[in-house]
């Protein structure tokens, strides 16, 4: 079993950047397949970015690509999601995702969640 914590949220104008952390408690942490999603006041909750065990396989949403960059430390136990060019609908709470997984592949769906950090973008 895993936790996860986020940190990193806040306030920014449009056009600013934000790096999310994603804190993963155990020391197997690094066998676990990643992901970010966000949820929108209204909205369903999308996927945004995943990474694979070791890093070297990577997914974005076609909304952030390009401007979002997810990454991990597996000797930190820690994912990051950097966000450039942030825009107002990228508003939303972001949450973490973790997915034991014997393969180095992109996961879809996730068994353990964080308990979200806000993302505010102001026009």
């Amino acid at each position: 079993q895993v936790q996860l914590v986020e940190s990193g949220g806040g306030l920014v104008q449009a056009g600013g950047s934000l790096r999310l952390s994603c804190a993963a408690s155990g020391r197997t942490a690094s066998r676990y397949a990643m992901g970010w999603f966000r949820q929108a006041p209204g909205k369903e909750r999308e996927s945004v970015a995943a990474i694979s065990r070791s890093g070297m396989r990577t997914y974005y949403a076609d909304s952030v690509k390009g401007r979002f960059t997810i990454s991990r430390d597996n000797a930190k136990n820690t994912v990051y999601l950097q966000m450039n060019s942030l825009k107002p609908e990228d508003t939303a709470v972001y949450y973490c995702a973790a997915r034991y997984s014997d393969l180095d592949v992109i996961i879809r769906e996730y068994d353990y969640w964080g308990q979200g950090t806000q993302v505010t973008v102001s026009s």
